[in-house]
Order: C-alpha cells, then sequence, then structure tokens
C-alpha cells in the first residue's frame, strides 16, 4: 500500500496534503499548534480568576506575550465569582493560574492538592494586588452617605453580593463588622450592626461585578463593594461617586499556579511577571493599589485614618469559621432570621 501511494501522480499528492491541513484545521490543529512550542512543548494556559481583575488581565496578557518568557503562550480565560471559580478548580476545571478575591478560596486548592502549601511564602506573601473596601453611590451622593452609621438609615437601600458565592461580599462584611470595632464598639455591637445593615439590603448578586451592574441599572442607593471596581467605572463613563470612610477594610487578593498544570514553566513565568514592576503599575493605573510597594509609591490612593487587616480580626481560616459557616456562622444566622437565602 505504501508502494502503491508513492506512485500516485504529484498532483493527486498535493490535493490529499491540502485536504489533510485542511482536516487537522477543523479538528483543532490551530489550537494544537498554538499551544505548542518550538520544542515540541505545551505552552496554553487556562486562567481561572474573579470576576474583577477581568480589564487588568486582559492588558496583562498580550504585554506578557511580548517578553521572552510570554512568546508563543496563548491564553484561555474563565471570569466568575471567587468562591464559585474556587469550588469549580477543586471539582475538575483545567486551570494552570488561578487569581482569587481573598485566600481562603486559594487555601480550598491547597487542601485539595492542586496548590503548593507554601504558595504564600512567595513575593508579597502570595498577594497579586490590593484595594479597600468603598461606598458607592448615586452621582452627587445624594443621601450624603459617608460613614457606615448611614448605611442603617430607614431610607437606605444597600446592595452587596451574597457572601456564600462572593469573596467581595466577605471583604464588604468584615469591613463593616471592624469598622465598628475601629470605632470602639464591642464584638457583640459589632454583630449587631450587621444584623441591622442587611436588613437594608434589597438584592445580593453571586459576584462583585454582578452586584456592580445591578447598582448601575438603577437599583439601591450605595453598594459596597471594591474601590478599583468604583474608579474603573467612572473612567468608562459611569454616573457614579464613591467614599472611602475613614474606617475600611484592606483587600488582599491572591495568585498561584496550579500544581498540576502542564504548563508549569509559562505559568509560573506569567505569575512573576504579574508580579513585576510593570504589571503592578496595570494593575494601578485599573485602580488597584499596587502590592509592590516601590509601584505605589507612583500613585496616588487616598489612606484611611484606620485602614485594618484580615489579620486584625483574627485570620481568614477564624473569620471563615465564625461568620461565614452556612451552618453555624454569623452571617447564616442572620440570613435565616431575615428570610434572606444562604445561595
Amino acid at each position: 500500500m505504501l508502494r502503491e501511494r508513492l506512485r500516485l501522480p504529484a498532483t493527486l499528492l498535493s490535493i490529499l496534503a491540502a485536504l489533510a491541513a485542511i482536516w487537522f484545521s477543523g479538528c483543532g490543529g490551530d489550537d494544537e499548534a498554538a499551544s505548542t512550542s518550538a520544542d515540541g512543548a505545551s505552552s496554553k494556559l487556562t486562567l481561572v480568576a474573579y470576576s474583577t481583575p477581568r480589564e487588568v488581565y486582559e492588558k496583562l496578557i498580550p504585554a506578557f506575550q511580548a517578553t521572552d518568557a510570554g512568546t508563543g503562550v496563548e491564553f484561555e480565560q474563565s471570569y466568575a465569582s471567587s468562591g464559585e471559580q474556587s469550588r469549580n478548580v477543586e471539582a475538575g476545571l483545567e486551570a494552570d493560574y488561578v487569581a482569587f478575591s481573598l485566600e481562603p478560596d486559594m487555601a480550598r486548592l491547597v487542601k485539595a492538592g492542586l496548590v503548593a502549601e507554601d504558595w504564600a511564602s512567595s513575593e508579597f506573601d502570595g498577594m497579586v494586588s490590593d484595594s479597600v473596601v468603598a461606598l458607592i453611590v448615586r452621582p452627587g451622593n445624594p443621601k450624603g452617605i459617608t460613614t457606615w452609621d448611614d448605611l442603617l438609615k430607614d431610607d437606605v437601600d444597600v446592595l452587596t453580593p451574597n457572601v456564600f458565592t462572593s469573596g467581595g461580599a466577605k471583604w464588604n462584611t468584615m469591613a463593616a463588622y471592624g469598622a465598628q470595632l475601629q470605632l470602639g464598639k464591642t464584638p457583640e455591637q459589632a454583630r449587631e450592626y450587621l444584623t441591622k445593615l442587611y436588613a437594608n439590603v434589597s438584592v445580593q448578586d453571586k459576584s462583585a461585578r454582578e452586584s456592580l451592574q445591578t447598582f448601575l441599572a438603577g437599583q439601591g442607593d450605595v453598594l459596597l463593594g471594591y474601590e478599583n471596581e468604583a474608579i474603573l467605572a467612572k473612567e468608562k463613563g459611569e454616573e457614579i461617586d464613591y467614599v472611602v470612610p475613614d474606617e475600611t477594610l484592606l483587600i488582599e487578593n491572591p495568585a498561584a499556579v496550579v500544581t498540576s498544570s502542564k504548563n508549569l514553566d509559562a505559568a509560573n513565568a506569567f505569575l512573576e511577571f504579574v508580579k513585576s514592576p510593570e504589571a503592578q503599575r496595570t494593575f494601578g493605573e485599573a485602580g488597584y493599589r499596587p502590592v509592590d510597594p516601590e509601584v505605589a509609591k507612583e500613585f496616588d490612593f487616598p489612606t484611611p485614618s484606620k485602614l485594618f487587616t484580615i489579620a486584625d480580626l483574627g485570620g481568614w481560616p477564624t473569620v471563615n469559621d465564625e461568620f461565614f459557616d452556612r451552618d453555624t456562622g454569623v452571617v447564616a444566622e442572620i440570613f435565616k432570621n431575615q428570610g434572606k437565602p444562604i445561595e
């Protein structure tokens, strides 16, 4: 058969070759070629992240591809709420690089053996961006919302995502709680504040980005959210204002490489790039607070007088158990008493 095939006319061989090329292209040959470097090693990365930094990564990816380390590396991207993305990867969603809103979503993958236990021992403690919790309001701030107490007024409609799906919602809740401690309240009084606050919450979307979209569509008087989301929305021409309260929480966003990645070298190179001054500057330009202290000096973000961290509240393992356990947590109890859905 081989000899017979070799005796086929040259024109027929050319036609067969062309047909074969078309067949491979239709079966994903282009994707395979794009994901294979000159030495035959795969170089396609799957980036799985929480919803808000989409615009940043859409700038970082081509910038990385323009470097020697990123030459020939292609990307697939997935964005959704932080908790949902973490659970999806745990359940088998393919990922090479993961970026979440908060550390517990990374800890889930450490426990599953998908992220190295020492991921946080890297530069900047494993974080790639910072922000703070802000109060996003209507243009001109017609309800005069400047403090946490203003959120408890009878005529104020508050939006925040659901803490059982959104990392951003957990930041918002702990900012509200911690602010009360900063104001001299007891833990019991701070928990009572959360009860009153959630009584004014009308909509709880799955993610911070969805909550912003609901607010921009006209629902609510104030949205608890990331400072960077407010900055991005204003830059896009959305009619909003925002207030950074004196007492607020530092948001710290982690990223890591998935240990089962078939593209570890490329994934690690991308993570290193994301922490580089160039990439940190891109985060800063998008409204995030750079984790690189030298780059952070280039930006003029407001400095809240009573800025605190999750460590000041006991750290995420303690906070997650006390506030966000679906059965016994503070927020679950509030939701049950107010008839709000846990999911």
